[in-house]
C-alpha cells in the first residue's frame, strides 16, 4: 500500500511514495546485444536499428571506442588496448547475450581470437562476434567458396583483408575498392556507387557471393534489391554482423525483406 503524506510546501502538495508498480522483461526481453561502435562511425547504429526494430524484445546497447579516422594498419591495430573499457561501459553489471566489435579491418588486422579475449576480459562467458567472423558465417551458410570483395580500404589494409580471407579457407576470385582512407567520406559513398561496384565485380569473375567489407559502407537496407539484380547473396559488414548477433543471441526469427541472409540459420 501506497504511503500518503502532506509535504511541508507552500502549496501544501500530496506526496504519495512507494506506489505499487509490477516489471516485465522490459526491451531487451528476448536478448540485449552490446555493440562496440567506432568513434568515426556514421552509419552501423543507423543500419542496426533499421534491422533491429523488426524484432521485437531483442536491444542493442552500444559504446564508442577512440580511434583515428585515417585507416592505416596502424590505427587499426592502436584500438586493441581499448575493446576491455568499452565492453566494460556497456550497462555495467548487466547481463549482455552477445557484444559485437563493429570494426572490419581491425578485426583482421589484431586478429580476431585477440578481440574476443579483450571482450571477455571485460564480460567473461559472453557470445561475440565482428563483422569478419559474421562474414564467414554468412559464407558458411550460403554455402559460398568464391567471395567477391568490395572495401573502401586503401591498398595496405586491402591486402590484410585478402589474405585474411584466403587463409581461412575462401577463394577471392575479384577484390575491388574504392581506395578511401577516411571514415568520414566512406559513410558518404552514394548507394549507387556500392551498386555499381558490386556489379562490376560480378561482371568480372565468376563468384558464389559478395561481401563488402567496412561498418561505414551503406548496403543494409538495398541488399535485398542488389541480390535480385546479381542474381547472387549479398552482405556486408553491418548487415552480416547484425544476423550473427541475433542468432547467436537465440533469436530464429527468418525476416527475408533483409535479404537471403536474414531467412537462414548459423550452419550446425
Amino acid at each position: 500500500m501506497a504511503d500518503v503524506a502532506r509535504a511541508d510546501t507552500a502549496d501544501d502538495m500530496l506526496l504519495i511514495e512507494h506506489l505499487p508498480f509490477e516489471t516485465d522483461g522490459g526491451i531487451a526481453e528476448r536478448a540485449a546485444i552490446g555493440v562496440i561502435v567506432l568513434g568515426t562511425d556514421y552509419t552501423i547504429e543507423h543500419e542496426w536499428r533499421s534491422i533491429m526494430a523488426a524484432f521485437p524484445g531483442v536491444a542493442v546497447y552500444q559504446s564508442r571506442i577512440q580511434n583515428d579516422p585515417l585507416i592505416t594498419p596502424e590505427t587499426l591495430r592502436a584500438m586493441e588496448p581499448r575493446i576491455t573499457y568499452c565492453t566494460d561501459i556497456i550497462l555495467p553489471g548487466a547481463k549482455l547475450d552477445v557484444v559485437a566489435y563493429g570494426c572490419t579491418s581491425a578485426s583482421m588486422a589484431i586478429g580476431e581470437d585477440k578481440v574476443f579475449e579483450n571482450i571477455r576480459a571485460a564480460r567473461p562467458d559472453v557470445a561475440c562476434t565482428t563483422p569478419i567472423t559474421a562474414a564467414f558465417a554468412a559464407f558458411r551458410v550460403f554455402g559460398a567458396r568464391r567471395i567477391g570483395v568490395l572495401t573502401p580500404y586503401r591498398a595496405d589494409v586491402n591486402r590484410i583483408v585478402a589474405d585474411y580471407v584466403r587463409a581461412r579457407g575462401f577463394e577471392v576470385p575479384v577484390f575491388g575498392s574504392f581506395n578511401e582512407e577516411d571514415d568520414g567520406v566512406v559513410a558518404a559513398i552514394s548507394a549507387q556507387s556500392i551498386k555499381s561496384g558490386i556489379q562490376r565485380l560480378v561482371a568480372e569473375r565468376q563468384v558464389d557471393a559478395v561481401f563488402v567489407s567496412c561498418t561505414s559502407v551503406r548496403l543494409a537496407n538495398q541488399a535485398p534489391d542488389i541480390e535480385a539484380e546479381v542474381g547472387l547473396p549479398v552482405t556486408s559488414s553491418n548487415h552480416a554482423m547484425a544476423w550473427h548477433a541475433l542468432r547467436l543471441a537465440g533469436i530464429d526469427d527468418h525476416m527475408p525483406q533483409f535479404g537471403r541472409l536474414f531467412d537462414l540459420d548459423l550452419a550446425d
